[in-house]
Parts: structure tokens; C-alpha cells; sequence
């Protein structure tokens, strides 16, 4: 069924055209009967998507809206917005993969009578998977009524469309609940962000009431009078942030709008599976709101849970859209805690992490520092990438929190008070991996509790991660090791690693793979033995005692030793080689002079026009694909360099590259095509790129990428915004010459090209062999005569 009222912007329907923001304006101009606006604002309109569907079959620029395109703008445009949009179908989607017959039997009559019976259905789903009691509650003094009121079971609001699931309402029944709530009545306060009227499920107890002999801060005096009386005194200290279920059941009259969306999902579903259909929506929001959200690259969260090693109970008190939790490893009876402040993100990973495996989920909304949803928890394993740099965490409230086993964090160290945290929440022998800014390290303001880390054995290993491996993506991000002691190490060390040298070029981020590799072998070592052989300019293990000096520095740069200078002296000597062999190459590569010629009059053609003939096949770039594939960028096309980058990982089927194909960038302004050689074919099209396939018989790649490459070609297809340019590559214009012709501007363009990529790669080589010296003279491995 359409959704009449789902709303569509400029940019949504150059994506359901393949075509550019441009491409859209000016039919708006040309064409009197484009669809008016229904929505929106005057610089940023918005359009009925049925309307827009219509007109671009009419015109011959759409045969049909793809199935998954469809469902992303009925997402996109929800009248509630795409949060609560993707809240009420991951909801819908855990119920197709849970109990497909009820969804079948719900959704075989009218609108109405689906939105009715749906909130019983969920609950049948929900309350299993996400209620029931903690895993592991060690403090015996808790009753185990007491436990059950902090981590569940799930409360269920189901409203006024309760029942069950295989129960038919009447028509009059689902009439009644229509007018008596009104469709939108319960939408102002939607389902992720609603508080129970009742004592919330998740509430925990008065775990902050009072101090303990461990509880006085730095420089406090310690207290004097009875425990008894102390409680009394300062009880309550602050008020404690109230911890909500991270998932509450919609009700009947706040799911009505969103059954178009539903039943598009489903068919979906149908077709590639229902966890597949959250992943790609999911990853469509998150990649079409980029400053929103700060996410954990699929790569880190793998290493970080490849760190953390097997483990049944795992939390994530940090838990943003759940990709740290998604990358452990499964286990019988797994049981995966989670907790955000925002509501939406806890909602979206407890779906997100029911979708994914069988482990028991238990998600939270509230902020963990403030209010901790599983105080009585001791997990096998704590991941977390905690916010940087909060000075609002509560310091001034939590001074007598009994987390702060280690020292009281200071205001500007929230992060030691994340990883005081974790701790806390592990079992003996637990192991914590958490995300840190490198200046955690270092601040003198931390010194103290780093110190207490290291001598009582929880520290037990600092990883400096490359440039561009996670957001803010020009700092070289810190891991953290932590593990709750058991006993207290013999002969403390402590593992410092620093992966910098497998930093990628440009946007394109680290080798993964080689970063994987140096950590995990480092630390497998590491924990068999207690210590390590030392791996110049990359790992080595510390004892504690030459750390806890007045800084208490863990920076690993600070303490590895330089690589071999005979390693160092012998590179420069083969980039020196390799450098003079390239200038001679460029030197024979050099274009011949040019010779003058008459201005030509040719017929001119454009890329669409040859598109619509069928000369060449035209894509665009996806928003995600299968893992382990190469992604070309826009990045790599512009640098000449190998594809470097990765997409989400999702069922979507990437574009792959061919020898023969031209790949254009559509942002930046430049006069750039490449054309694909055997060595980069296969490789999947990143985002801001157009393929051109050529038909072999119509038209030579080269030619086509030559002419494309025109600064006034260019210049005549771009649009400009503000800050950014955008190409048309729609417009892009080419002289209509017979083959054999092209062929002999083709062999021409492709002179040009290896003459261009000598250059490059002289740059390259270039800059290496003066960096080398420079560190070499520097650091006393090369002599200055």
C-alpha cells in the first residue's frame, strides 16, 4: 500500500532518480507540471512521494521506485520523524523474525485493525526478550525481589489495543479506540521517550546514600561519627536520575501512522530478511545525519571485543546504536546488558542486538554515572566508548559514589570516572576494554588515579590506536585494558602498544587488518606470560615501577623504543632507489610538445543522453554492502590511490567495479574520472561516486574519461552551494566521434594518465625519503656527512 502522505525532499528524489541536486532544481523549473510542494520550508521544500513517483514514470525518468527506496522515504518522512519511525518497525521487524504467523494474521486486514492488534503482539515478543532478572548478582545482602526491581521484568504499557494477538477486534472495537485516543493522541510523547506512570522498572535503589570509610574524597577529612548517624546526615545527597526501560510497547493509536511504513518493511523483510531490513534502515539514518551521532567504526568494535575475549555476560554502559555489543562473540545463555541517555539509542540497539543474535537483551534508558540501571551486576566483560570531555558528568553529586574505588575522578576527568565505572561492574577476573582520548594518559589532573591502576593491577594495557581509526578522526585514539583484580600480580607489568605506522593515507583509515594483527598477537603474549618481548617502535611491556613517576605518562610513544636503525638506514636506501627509478620513468613519460590545431566543430552529445540510448550503464555509489569488501572513495579517485575504505555492513547489494568502467566524484569541484584497471575491478563504489559503463562497441573508456575531464565540461555541469560543489555528471558533454576516432583520443588520455600516476607517485616517494631523513638526523641513525 502507498503512503499518501509521506513526504519526499530534493535530495530524496535525486536519490530515487539517480540523479544530482541540480537535476531536480531545474526540472522544477522547466517543467510546469512537476508536484507542488506540500511541506517543508521555502528554501528546503518537501513533496508527496506518491506524486513524485507518478511523475518521474510519466516523464520516463523511473520504470519503478526500487522496494527498498520506497520504505527508506516512507522512514525518512514519518510525520514523527525517523526515530520513532524506526523504533515502531524494528519493533514490527522482531516480531516477523519472532512469530511471523501473528504478524501474517495481524496485518491481513484493514489499517486499523493492524494497528489494534499489534501492541498485544508485541508483547508477546518484547516481554521475553527483553524482561526477566539480572544475570549475575553477587551482593547476597539484596533480596531477589530487590534484584528483579532493578533490571525487570519489562513493565508493558500496551494502552488501549491490548489483548491478544490472535484476537480479532471488531470493527466497532477498533472504531472505538480510533475516537476515544485519536490517531496522533498518544505521539506527543512517543513510546522511546514515555516515563511509566508507575515507580520505574529500572529504577535502582539508594546506591549513593551514604559514604563508607572508602568513599571520602581527596583532601576531605575523614569522617568521625557512626556509620549509622553518617547515613542518616547526609542522606539524600542528590536526587537520582530516574532509569527508564530502554523499550516500551507503542500502543494502537501512536502505530496508525506508521502502518504504510510497516507493511513496506515487512515486504521487505520478505525478501532479504528482517534483521537485514533494520540494519540497512538503521544505517541510512545514521549515514544521512552524520553530526548527530558519534559512531564506533565495525573494525574498532571488533577489536576492542577481540580484546575483551569470550564472555557470557557482557555491558555497555555507553551503548550509543550497539555496535560494541553486536561484535562479541556468541555464547549459550549470552546475556548482553546495555544502557544510553538517550532513549532513542538504547531503544534502537536493544532492537538492533535482538535482531542480531539469541543472547538474552537487557537495554536501559538513563545516565549511568548519575543513575545506574545495574548496580547489582557483575559482568564477565564491560565495552564502552564513553563521551569525551564531559565536565557535567557529576562530579559535584556523586563525591561519596562507592564506583571510586580508585581515587575521586576531578571534573575535567570524566573519562576515569567511565573507566572506574566498568571496573566496578566486573566480576573478579573481569576484563574491560574502553575507548579514551589519548590525553587520559597524560593529564596531570588524572595522575593519581592512574598511579592506583597501575599499582593494584587493574591497568593492564594501553593500545595508541592510528589516525582516522574512530571519530574525532585526526587524533590517535587510545584502548584501555582494564581487569577487575583477583589477586594482586607478583611482578606488575603493563602492555603499551602503538599501531601509529599502519595509519592510511588520507580519509581512507588504518589497515585494519594489520592493526588487528600487532594488537591481538601483543596481547595474547602479554596474558599468557605477564610480559613481553620487546618489538622495537611497536609493543613492549612496562614494569609498573618505571611508570609511577611525577606524570604517571602512559603514552606508549613515550616509552617504545625507535625502530632498528639498521631497519631505518636500509628503507631510506631502497625509497632513495625506488625514487630515481620513478623520475626516470616520469622523465620518459613526458607528453611530446603539443601541436597547435584549428578549433574543432563537433556534434556534442551529454552522459544522459547516451545513458537513455543505452551506451553506457550509469550507477551511483551505496550506503552499505557485504563486509570485507574493497570500497573505492571519492578520496581514492582523486589521489589515484588503491581503494581504502569499507561501508556498513548490510545485505544491500554493493556496486562493484569492472576493468573498463569511468568513476567520477560528484562533490569537490575538480576535473576528475578514472577509469578502472584489472587491479581495483571488484572493488565496491563508494558514496559520492558515479560508474559510467561503457557499451565496448559505442564507446572507448578512455575517450570518455579524457573528455569528461574538461575544466569547462566541468564547470558547465556543477552546481554550487555555499560550500560545496556538486556535479551533474547527467550533463557532462562528449563530441559524437566514430570509435576508431575515440580510440586515437584514447590512447592519448591514457599517455596522459600514466604520465600523471609516475608524478603522483614521485610526490610520494618523495615526501618519504625527506620525512626519513629528517627523523634519521634527528634521532642520531643517519650522519650528517
Amino acid at each position: 500500500m502507498q503512503d499518501n502522505a509521506t513526504e519526499v525532499t530534493a535530495a530524496g528524489i535525486a536519490r530515487l532518480a539517480g540523479v544530482g541536486r541540480a537535476a531536480v532544481s531545474n526540472w522544477r523549473r522547466r517543467h510546469a507540471d512537476f508536484p507542488k510542494p506540500v511541506g517543508g520550508t521555502e528554501t528546503s521544500p518537501s513533496f508527496a512521494l506518491a506524486e513524485v513517483e507518478a511523475w518521474l514514470r510519466k516523464q520516463g525518468k523511473l520504470a519503478e521506485v526500487p522496494l527498498r527506496e520506497r520504505v527508506w522515504q516512507q522512514l525518512a518522512g514519518h510525520p514523527e520523524g525517523p526515530l520513532t519511525a524506526l523504533v515502531h518497525t524494528g519493533c514490527v521487524l522482531l516480531l516477523i523474525h519472532e512469530r511471523p504467523t501473528v504478524w501474517l494474521d495481524a496485518s491481513a486486514g484493514s489499517d486499523a485493525r493492524l494497528a489494534a492488534m499489534l501492541p498485544g503482539a508485541l508483547e508477546q515478543v518484547l516481554t521475553p526478550r527483553f524482561g526477566g532478572a539480572p544475570g549475575r548478582a553477587v551482593h547476597s545482602g539484596r533480596s531477589r525481589g530487590a534484584a528483579e526491581a532493578v533490571n525487570g521484568p519489562l513493565s508493558v504499557n500496551t494502552g488501549d489495543a491490548g489483548g491478544s494477538a490472535n484476537a480479532t477486534p471488531t470493527d466497532a472495537d477498533v472504531n472505538a479506540a480510533t475516537d476515544a485516543e485519536g490517531v496522533n493522541a498518544a505521539l506527543t510523547n512517543p513510546a522511546v521517550n514515555s516515563s511509566p506512570t508507575t515507580q520505574p522498572v529500572n529504577t535502582p535503589p539508594t546506591v549513593h546514600s551514604g559514604p563508607t570509610v572508602h568513599d571520602t574524597p581527596p583532601g576531605a577529612p575523614a569522617p568521625t561519627t557512626p556509620q549509622a548517624t553518617l547515613t542518616t546526615s547526609v542522606t539524600p545527597v542528590t536526587p537520582v536520575t530516574p532509569v527508564t526501560p530502554a523499550l516500551r510497547p507503542p500502543t494502537g493509536p501512536q502505530l496508525l501512522p506508521s502502518v504504510p511504513l510497516l507493511r513496506g518493511a515487512a515486504e521487505l523483510a520478505a525478501e532479504v530478511g528482517a534483521r537485514q531490513t533494520f540494519e540497512f534502515l538503521l544505517g541510512r539514518h545514521l549515514d544521512a545525519n552524520p553530526r548527530q551521532y558519534t559512531l564506533t567504526p565495525a573494525e574498532l568494535a571488533g577489536l576492542m571485543a577481540d580484546l575483551a575475549g569470550p564472555a557470557r555476560t557482557v555491558l555497555d554502559p555507553a551503548c550509543g546504536t550497539g555496535a560494541l555489543l553486536r561484535a562479541v562473540d556468541t555464547r549459550p545463555d549470552q546475556e548482553l546488558y546495555a544502557q544510553d541517555s538517550a532513549p532513542e539509542l538504547a531503544a534502537l540497539s536493544a532492537l538492533r542486538l535482538a535482531l542480531h543474535s539469541r543472547a538474552a537483551v537487557r537495554g536501559a534508558a538513563g545516565d549511568t554515572l548519575r543513575a545506574d540501571a545495574y548496580p547489582e551486576l557483575r559482568a564477565d566483560a564491560v565495552l564502552c566508548h564513553p563521551p569525551f570531555n564531559e565536565r557535567n558528568w557529576g562530579h559535584d553529586e556523586l563525591a561519596y559514589d562507592p564506583r571510586w574505588e580508585y581515587g575521586f575522578p576531578a571534573r575535567t576527568e570524566s573519562e576515569l570516572a567511565w573507566v572506574q565505572h566498568a571496573l566496578a561492574r566486573l566480576a573478579d577476573g573481569g576484563t574491560a576494554v574502553l575507548l579514551m582520548p589519548p590525553a587520559a594518559a597524560s593529564r596531570r589532573s588524572g595522575r593519581r588515579i592512574r598511579a592506583d591502576l597501575l599499582r593494584r593491577g587493574a591497568l593492564r594495557a594501553v593500545v595508541a590506536l592510528p589516525v582516522g581509526a574512530a571519530p574525532p578522526y585526526n587524533i590517535p585514539l587510545h584502548l584501555w585494558v582494564l581487569r577487575r583484580p583477583d589477586r594482586a600480580p607478583a611482578t606488575p607489568e603493563v602492555l603499551l602498544v602503538d599501531t601509529g605506522r599502519f595509519a592510511g593515507e588520507g580519509r581512507g583509515g588504518p589497515d585494519w587488518e594489520a592493526v588487528r594483527e600487532a594488537v591481538t598477537d601483543a596481547w595474547r603474549a602479554f596474558a599468557r606470560a605477564g610480559r613481553l618481548a620487546e618489538a622495537p617502535g611497536l609493543a613492549r611491556s612496562v614494569p609498573v615501577i618505571e611508570l609511577l613517576d611525577d606524570d604517571v605518562d602512559l603514552a606508549p610513544a613515550r616509552h617504545l623504543p625507535p625502530a632498528a636503525v639498521a631497519d631505518g638506514a636500509e628503507q631510506l636506501t631502497q625509497v632513495r632507489e625506488r625514487l630515481g627509478a620513478t623520475l626516470r620513468l616520469t622523465a620518459d613519460l613526458t607528453p611530446p610538445p603539443a601541436d597547435p590545431a584549428p578549433p574543432p566543430r563537433w556534434p556534442l552529445t551529454t552522459v544522459g543522453e547516451l545513458a537513455r540510448g543505452g551506451a553506457l550503464v550509469m550507477r551511483t555509489g551505496g550506503n552499505g554492502g557485504h563486509a570485507r569488501v574493497p570500497v573505492l572513495t571519492d578520496h581514492d579517485v582523486l589521489a589515484g590511490t588503491a581503494p581504502s575504505g569499507s561501508l556498513p555492513e548490510s545485505e544491500e547489494e554493493a556496486v562493484l567495479t569492472e576493468p573498463g568502467d569511468v568513476v567520477v566524484p560528484v562533490l569537490g569541484g575538480g576535473s576528475v574520472a578514472r577509469v578502472i584497471d584489472d587491479a581495483t575491478g571488484g572493488a565496491a563504489l563508494g558514496r559520492n561516486l558515479v560508474l559510467l559503463r561503457p557499451d565496448g562497441t559505442a564507446l572507448d573508456p578512455w575517450f570518455l574519461a579524457g573528455f569528461l575531464r574538461g575544466t569547462a565540461n566541468n564547470r558547465q555541469a556543477s552546481s554550487y552551494a555555499s560550500t560545496a560543489t556538486r556535479l551533474d555528471v547527467r550533463r557532462l558533454q562528449l563530441p559524437r566521434l566514430p570509435l576508431e576516432e575515440q580510440r586515437r583520443y584514447g590512447a592519448r588520455f591514457r599517455a596522459l594518465d600514466e604520465f600523471e600516476r609516475a608524478l603522483r607517485h614521485a610526490s610520494r616517494l618523495g615526501e618519504q625519503l625527506v620525512r626519513g631523513m629528517y627523523d634519521g638526523l634527528t634521532d642520531g641513525t643517519v650522519a650528517p656527512d
